[in-house]
């Protein structure tokens, strides 16, 4: 499996060193760089690529701009958000926007490759490290936390109460053990409604669970 990728990123040393790195990957291609959102936007309808790397601060046009009028010409491109924020308000951005990876600038490089395996099959993928902070985050401020669930999910698959608060639990990086002593349920218990909520909501990990939870009204970060 090949891998066309491009580089959205106003610093041209950065972009250098992404390139660098990636063509050490066998599987590997940059096959664009672009410096602005525009610049990128007026490649698009030309370029033939399969992810792209794209930086959230930007002149002019940010990365979550960028993301959501690129996905309108090409849905199915998949773009990886990367960023110095230690913060998770650009996150929430580059979720609505339709990004499916989200990796800080200092990842360590094999959080890059997989984050490019993963969004290009499918999935989503978020690092270690951001994944930390959003759970920090959860943990300081629970009263910021919500279940307002959005009007188009399907009947269906519509979480019931108890789904949601283990679903918000998740999300905030609790345990299996620690869900089922703070909601005095078993173990069992919890498992079982863990994968109800992954059935229902097509997702395939935690990453995908917090991305699902954001978009669709659960939680805020």
């Amino acid at each position: 499996m090949n891998y066309r990728i491009a580089l959205v990123d106003d610093h041209q040393l950065f972009r250098a060193g992404m390139k660098g790195l990636l063509a050490m990957v066998e599987n590997m291609e940059v096959v664009a760089e672009a410096s602005t959102g525009e610049e990128f936007l007026e490649q698009l309808s030309t370029l033939e690529a399969d992810v792209v790397f794209m930086d959230y601060s930007m002149p002019e046009m940010n990365g979550a701009e960028t993301t959501r009028r690129a996905l309108m010409m090409k849905p199915d491109l998949k773009v990886i958000t990367l960023s110095m924020f230690g913060d998770n308000a650009y996150y929430s951005d580059m979720v609505s926007s339709g990004a499916k990876g989200f990796l800080m600038k200092d990842s360590p490089f094999d959080e890059v490759v997989q984050a490019v395996e993963t969004v290009f099959t499918g999935g989503t993928y978020l690092c270690e490290s951001l994944m930390k902070s959003i759970s920090e985050s959860m943990r300081r401020t629970p009263e910021s936390v919500g279940y307002t669930v959005l009007d188009e999910i399907n009947e269906a698959d519509r979480l019931s109460e108890r789904e949601e608060e283990i679903l918000v639990a998740i999300c905030r990086g609790l345990s299996t053990q620690e869900i089922a002593d703070k909601l005095f349920i078993s173990k069992r218990t919890v498992d079982k409604h863990r994968a109800n909520i992954l059935e229902k909501s097509g997702c395939k990990n935690t990453a995908s669970l917090v991305v699902y939870a954001i978009r669709h009204g659960l939680v805020e970060v």
